[in-house]
């Protein structure tokens, strides 16, 4: 049991790294799943997450490649996106190198951002309840484009309607106790969603559904509201909806944001019940509440001691001054999107000493995997995670975390790539095949796959090859120590 706790926390701090990913934020967005024989399927979004058209295009055969160009350009010229979104599977770096010629070529390649989104978990939402109730005539195909350009422009509210074990960022996870892993795991997703707040007019039912108060049911019911009476115009509108009571609304209302709402603190984390307070203090300094507001000279005036009482307390104070700082303030970081190289589009690209950007997709207790821009993840074996001693990978990378890599080893035929974020890793360039990184996949569940979290128990002990004179050390992470 404790070695299962010790397990599902590593999963729970992934999973928390992951949902407060950067969002692109609300702009207008393509998104293209990219597929060898069947095509590439892409489709168009607004800048709300609203799907708007599809189409798909067939660029990985060198004669259909022309007629692609010309489709693409063409549903770019009548979206319009800001940014496009490329699923990170088979033929991800293909497909993007592609747009990004095909962008070239009208003179876009300034105006349009290309970036590669982490596409895991995006079949299993395609075929799930959620998509079918969502988009009920569309094929799976196009629900999975849809799934990846919305992870661009918003990853939380789009991871949260599939199970957080097909994101695929722990380590054993098929293999503990299933009761502790899920519980641990929604109450990460609950906080994540909580701490950012969420938007009532645009958010869906699985999103609302993690809210404070707000079960699967009555998210359902705010949603159907909102179709059938338009948008909300306030928080205390939601009063309306059958099942809210007083004291749901009452213990859900401040984690909700109402943006276009009379009145501006519903935009904000402040809770209604506080309402009356942040008046007075504008009253108080003759000031209109509008004034008030996202102004940081009049905040710092306000003298929180005054305040101060019986039912609202000198911290809790300081909470709502914060707030009012900047009112509805995302804790996210801002978005920057990953730096590929150009000449780096499989495995059979890299070579040891290459320097690369990656981002780290997985970390695990023996190191962590950082996608490269090839399909086949890299493992930093703890080891080779610092200039210093690590007890913990997770005190020195987090998931999402950008990190410069040098390429220790490749063993193509594995499909392992074993990497070094150390400043002299030039020194250990060709060791990978006797360090312990190129073969502790295995015992981790991903072996450098893409999502890592196989649980594969001793992956990593693979049976000499026939015929290979290694005398019996292929295997051993002291191999050229003891060949001698």
């Amino acid at each position: 049991m404790r070695s299962d706790r010790a397990a599902v926390d590593v999963f729970a701090e992934n999973l928390r790294n992951v949902l407060m990913e950067p969002p692109f934020g609300q702009k207008a967005v393509i998104g293209i799943d990219p597929g060898l024989r069947t095509g590439c399927k892409c489709v168009a979004l607004t800048d709300t997450g609203l799907y708007l058209d599809t189409t798909t295009i067939y660029l990985h055969q060198e004669s259909l490649k022309p007629k692609a160009a010309v489709e693409l350009i063409n549903f770019i010229n009548k979206y319009k996106p800001i940014a496009i979104a490329v699923g990170n599977g088979t033929a991800g770096r293909e497909t993007e190198r592609f747009v990004r010629q095909t962008l070239k070529e009208i003179n876009k390649q300034q105006e349009i951002i290309v970036v590669l989104v982490n596409e895991s978990g995006a079949s299993i939402y395609s075929a799930s309840d959620v998509a079918r109730d969502e988009f009920p005539d569309l094929d799976l195909t196009i629900r999975g484009s849809i799934s990846i350009a919305r992870r661009l422009q918003d990853p939380l509210s789009e991871l949260v309607k599939i199970d957080p074990k097909s994101i695929g960022v722990g380590q054993y996870q098929h293999d503990v106790f299933q009761t502790l892993l899920q519980r641990k795991l929604d109450e990460v997703v609950e906080s994540c969603v909580n701490s950012v707040g969420v938007e009532l007019n645009t958010a869906s039912a699985p999103l609302l559904s993690y809210v404070a108060g707000i079960g699967k049911s009555l998210a359902k019911k705010i949603v159907k509201h909102r179709e059938r009476k338009g948008s909300f115009d306030s928080r205390e509108a939601l009063l309306k909806v059958a099942g809210m009571g007083p004291k749901t609304y009452e213990q859900a209302a401040g984690f909700l944001r109402v943006r276009n709402s009379n009145n501006p603190l519903d935009s904000s984390a402040v809770h209604p019940e506080r309402y009356d307070l942040i008046e007075r203090i504008a009253g108080d300094m003759g000031l209109q509440l509008a004034d008030l507001l996202g102004s940081k000279q009049n905040v710092d005036r306000i003298e929180v001691s005054r305040y101060v009482g019986e039912d609202v307390g000198a911290e809790t104070l300081k909470d709502i001054v914060q707030e009012l700082k900047k009112p509805g303030r995302d804790p996210r970081a801002t978005f920057e999107p990953p730096k590929f190289r150009d000449d780096v589009n499989s495995i059979e690209d890299l070579r040891p000493g290459m320097v690369l950007e990656g981002v780290v997709t997985n970390v695990t207790a023996f190191g962590a995997f950082v996608d490269i821009g090839v399909k086949q993840d890299g493992l930093v074996h703890i080891s080779q995670l610092a200039d210093h001693f690590v007890r913990e990978p997770s005190e020195v990378v987090k998931t999402n975390q950008k990190l410069k890599v040098t390429v220790l080893d490749v063993d193509r035929v594995r499909k392992r790539i074993s990497l070094s974020a150390r400043s002299d890793a030039r020194e250990h360039v060709g060791q990978g095949s006797a360090n312990p990184a190129s073969r502790a996949g295995g015992a981790g569940g991903g072996g450098g796959n893409r999502g890592g979290g196989g649980g594969n128990r001793g992956g990593g002990r693979n049976k000499p090859r026939k015929g290979h004179n290694d005398g019996g050390f292929s295997n051993n992470p002291f191999a050229n120590l003891l060949k001698r």
